[in-house]
């Protein structure tokens, strides 16, 4: 489903209710909400309006569990961190409790990064196949999400849950939920903002299937809701 809204602002608070819904909802029958957060520009705004008093009262934050869809491999204190621009405009301003925040350790080295957090997610899970209850995603000018980027090994991986993932044309590693996780997610939600994104998402959502190239393809949730949220700028084509 693709719903458009009028700008980021618009988007952002479309996102937050989404947010506060599902959590409410979660916690009354299953007693948590397990949210994979994403890291990027367009989520930022979301993550501020969450903690802004209109909604930060409405959130069962005692009962919120975050994780992250991916995250580089950096200091969680690095400007570049997922994990800190999530602090900043989220987690320093609401109540949720330390030992909920399930951060991929960037610091670590990549495989080690990965193999730790594909642990806290099998302890978190009971050894079942993660299954959040929301997953927030982006999209990049290159097709890609979270960080599954064009033509990686990544793509084709089946097993492991989280994974380590070199990105040559930014130099980096990362590491990553895999397509099989994400995929679990009740309910999933991308979030798309500006101009430089039209092309992209009508290529993902319309195009012909080549998921090597637009990886943000291979998110077809397998019992669950897949929502598009875009601002009229990403949505104009």
């Amino acid at each position: 489903m693709m719903q458009v809204y009028p700008d980021l602002e618009a988007l952002s608070r479309a996102a937050a209710e989404i947010f506060v819904a599902e959590a409410r909802e979660a916690a009354a029958k299953r007693g948590r909400f397990a949210v994979a957060l994403s890291g990027g520009s367009t989520p930022k705004r979301t993550y501020e309006l969450l903690a802004s008093p209109l909604c930060r009262g409405l959130v069962p934050w005692r009962q919120v569990h975050a994780f992250w869809g991916d995250e580089r491999c950096v200091p969680p204190d690095d400007p570049r961190s997922n994990y800190r621009m999530t602090r900043e405009a989220l987690l320093d301003h609401v109540p949720l409790p330390p030992g909920q925040v399930h951060r991929i350790r960037g610091e670590l080295p990549p495989a080690e990064g990965a193999a730790d957090y594909e642990a806290v997610l099998r302890q978190f899970f009971g050894g079942k196949r993660p299954r959040f209850d929301l997953n927030f995603l982006g999209l990049g000018t290159n097709g890609h999400t979270a960080s599954l980027f064009p033509g990686t090994p990544v793509l084709d991986e089946v097993q492991r849950w989280a994974a380590e993932v070199y990105v040559a044309e930014l130099d980096m590693w990362r590491v990553t939920l895999t397509v099989p996780v994400l995929n679990e997610a009740a309910v999933t939600a991308f979030l798309v903002a500006g101009a430089d994104k039209a092309a992209v998402l009508k290529e993902v959502r319309a195009g012909p299937r080549d998921p090597r190239r637009l990886p943000a393809q291979l998110i077809r949730p397998r019992d669950g809701q897949l929502l598009w949220l875009a601002d009229r700028a990403a949505a104009g084509q």
